[in-house]
């Protein structure tokens, strides 16, 4: 099975996406951040917007307290659309709607064949309006068009025809036993599962928790995150027509404090899985263990490591350095934040990277060639900006950058910072901005203590020619994933978590549906047995 790449043009012998991706990563004539007529006057969006209402029971409804709230378009701050807002009351509605369709209807109860045929009917149909699902997500999110349309919407219809595959492949033991007993186990959906997903990948996350939840049987009430509610409504819409039962399927859209918290907290809620934040995370956690004792699935922050070797090809090493930080406007929970490159090559590379970082195509996310879009919202825009002034208040030398970009929407500057010292809050805080920190390094050892000295263990990168260098690393580095000469490389296939805390438990591949599985041991006695 072909691994699906996130990475750029690094070198030939790194293989791409798509046909589209090699030009899409490549400065497009944006320089030293000009301010592009992009930012003055928007694109419109080739869509139109059709879903602004919770999913409860396979129909669009109001919210029971009739509240909207509004989605911004990151590009100007301007409202999309008002959406309903969902809180306590609309969650008990989609968790009732969920059990009934769970113990009653015929989703746990249809062969996973039946099952099987409606997910791999959904996976194409999101594959037919491929054009209008992207819009709508950059739309909403910010990221480059390109971006959602020739990698994140494909990588979706692949997670989903992944997981319709593993339908019929699901099964227990047959267990031998100290005696005359017939042991067996059975591998039984979990019931109604909670999802919570992020504003950064919002289709990518809906896919990695919705699809394993379907594929075993089971049911979800899923909580999109309020500055992203609405592509999840167009797809979900899609799902429905795919075959779906009423009630399988159920997304509110509404505020952490009250739909959040209620789906947490829900006594008739079996499961939860949430993306996001290591604070919310443990807000999600102590929820579960206070309500009904739910397990949880969680994939929290990240402040990942990129190491670049002595050995380096330091112009490769450069660009999937800046791929590594600054691919979707650096809001990504398993960026590589922490560049530490070896003292040998280190003012080679401070002045490669910057030299990158100016290249960076910045704009309208609309249009042909962008690299980089806007900041999702004012909030984290200015997060990241109180960041940046931290960097230089406390010594770092920035190199490049450090301010918003043009005059409209939640443009930032590409920002390099050289000098960094492990102390400094831009080592240690997880920035989710284009704002890259690149630390020197003097030996192996040195560097993994720096590198393992984090709060964090989601993701590192290492980039060497020395494959001893890489298994020594690839070994000591206590984190989820180990990149090697390679970044952002996913697939369905890969399991995907982070140590410490980064997160509890494994997404996608085969890992993930035993987040959705329970295990009944069956013992029956035997009696006369031809063998045991």
């Amino acid at each position: 099975m072909a691994t699906r790449r996130i990475s750029s043009h690094i070198s030939r012998s790194l293989p791409l996406l798509s046909r589209g991706v090699k030009q899409f990563y490549r400065g497009r004539g944006i320089h030293r951040y000009s301010t592009s007529p992009a930012l003055e006057d928007p694109i419109k969006p080739p869509v139109s917007l059709q879903y602004d209402k919770l999913l409860i029971n396979g129909q669009f409804v109001n919210s029971a307290s009739g509240k909207t709230f509004p989605t911004l378009d990151p590009r100007t701050g301007e409202v999309i659309a008002n959406v309903a807002e969902g809180d306590a009351e609309d969650i008990n509605r989609a968790v009732s709607a969920a059990r009934k369709a769970f113990d009653e209807g015929p989703w746990p109860k249809m062969t996973a064949y039946e099952r099987q045929k409606i997910m791999l009917r959904f996976a194409d149909l999101v594959e037919k309006y491929i054009d209008e699902i992207a819009a709508l997500e950059t739309w909403d999110n910010g990221k480059p068009y390109e971006q959602s349309a020739q990698i994140e919407v494909p990588m979706f219809v692949r997670i989903f025809r992944y997981y319709a595959g593993w339908t019929d492949k699901i099964h227990g033991l047959t267990i031998p036993a100290d005696g005359p007993h017939h042991v067996q186990t059975l591998h039984e959906p979990i019931g109604v599962a909670g999802q919570i997903i992020p504003w950064n990948f919002p289709l990518l996350m809906y896919a990695w928790k919705v699809a394993p939840a379907l594929a075993c049987g089971n049911t979800v009430v899923l909580k999109t995150a309020e500055q992203t509610p609405l592509s999840a409504l167009l797809v979900s819409k899609l799902l429905h027509e795919a075959g779906l039962p009423e009630g399988v399927m159920n997304v509110v859209s509404g505020f952490g404090p009250t739909a959040g918290v209620a789906l947490c907290s829900h006594m008739d809620v079996d499961k939860l899985a949430f993306t996001g934040s290591t604070d919310t995370g443990k807000m999600v956690l102590e929820l579960a263990a206070k309500s009904n004792l739910k397990p949880v699935t969680l994939e929290l922050g990240g402040k990942s490591p990129f190491i670049v070797c002595k050995d380096a090809d330091v112009d490769k090493a450069v660009e999937l350095a800046h791929f590594a930080l600054f691919f979707n406007q650096g809001q990504c929970c398993c960026a590589g934040s922490r560049t530490y490159v070896h003292e040998n090559v280190y003012d080679e590379f401070i002045e490669k990277a910057k030299a990158r970082a100016l290249k960076r195509s910045v704009g309208d996310p609309f249009k042909a060639g962008m690299e980089q879009g806007p900041q999702i919202d004012e909030k984290q825009f200015e997060k990241i900006l109180k960041y940046i002034r931290s960097g230089t208040e406390s010594g770092a030398t920035l190199e490049t950058g450090g301010d918003r970009f043009g005059t409209k929407g939640y443009y930032i500057q590409p920002t390099v910072f050289s000098d960094v010292k492990d102390d400094m809050l831009i080592a240690q805080d997880e920035i989710f901005g284009p704002v890259q920190t690149v630390l020197k390094f003097k030996d192996l050892d040195e560097v993994i203590r720096r590198a393992n000295n984090s709060r964090y263990g989601l993701a590192a990168g290492v980039f060497t020619q020395n494959l001893d260098t890489a298994n020594t690393l690839m070994r000591a580095l206590r984190a989820g994933t180990v990149w090697i000469n390679c970044y952002d490389t996913f697939d369905a296939a890969i399991p995907f978590g982070g140590y410490k805390m980064s997160g509890i438990g494994r997404e996608k591949g085969e890992y993930s549906l035993k987040n959705y599985l329970q295990v009944k041991a069956v013992v029956t006695p035997l009696k006369n047995p031809a063998w045991l």
